[in-house]
């Protein structure tokens, strides 16, 4: 719906539409999933003018910008687990959003053995952007989020850094995503100006959540497009109710 949400845009402002596959997890990605998607996608009507693009044919260009951030002096190495983490944070985080890093390994410069490479953040400094739909946008960097991860410790760029690069590389003028995603945009904001790039415009929408307000998520697998499609839902059907959403935005 989102996607959808995004096609409308591009379609009003005689833009283009780009689909990427985001398939930096081995472990949870596979091809099949993929073309699923794209499959899926198409059945609903989405009709995009560039990609699929592959994230994990991307790799060598991630690690070349990561270098020069390394060699710029905006990361280090870390060697906290997720789980240090999370016993250490300061205050309460939503289950989906990155805890606040406590700053545990900011003066460590060894790098023997698997590290996990983190982006170091101007605490206190407050970041801003208008977004698209919501209006002005504002947050502290070292209060309401923390340093985050650049690189993972088994040699794989995180969503902040890939997502930043590709939308750099691309050209893409806006960004229409989900409201969960509203502190990463401040993430990513210090890594376009730590590469001395422009940043797009970002249009985030309210989440679709179930009858207990949480978001909707793969528990919820019988609304999928796939299940919602051999239940004999139309393309139609739903992209009314899409309609129908985005006026009551």
């Amino acid at each position: 719906m989102t996607f959808w949400a995004a096609q409308e845009r591009a379609r009003a402002a005689s833009g283009k539409l780009i689909l990427r596959i985001e398939d930096l997890d081995r472990a949870r990605c596979q091809t099949e999933f993929g073309d699923a998607i794209v499959e899926d996608l198409r059945w609903f009507g989405l009709r995009w003018d560039e990609g699929p693009s592959w994230q994990s044919e991307r790799i060598e260009i991630y690690r070349a910008v990561f270098d020069r951030l390394r060699a710029d002096g905006f990361v280090y190495p870390c060697v906290c687990s997720r789980k240090d983490v999370l016993h250490a944070a300061a205050a309460p985080h939503d289950e989906n959003e990155e805890p606040i890093y406590p700053g545990t390994c900011r003066s460590r410069r060894e790098e023997g053995g698997e590290v996990t490479w983190r982006f170091r953040v101007p605490d206190g400094e407050e970041i801003s952007f208008v977004d698209q739909g919501l209006g002005e946008r504002r947050a502290v960097a070292g209060r309401d989020f923390g340093d985050f991860v650049l690189w993972r410790r088994d040699d794989v760029p995180s969503y902040q850094l890939a997502v930043t690069v590709d939308d750099a590389a691309m050209k893409i003028t806006e960004v229409v995503r989900g409201e969960d995603l509203l502190i990463s945009t401040f993430r990513q904001l210090l890594l376009y100006r730590a590469l001395h790039l422009a940043a797009p415009n970002f249009r985030h929408l309210p989440l679709l959540v179930d009858e207990t307000g949480k978001r909707l998520a793969k528990r919820h697998a019988s609304l999928s497009l796939r299940a919602l499609r051999e239940r004999g839902e139309t393309p139609e059907n739903l992209r009314r109710r899409c309609a129908h959403r985005d006026r009551h935005q």
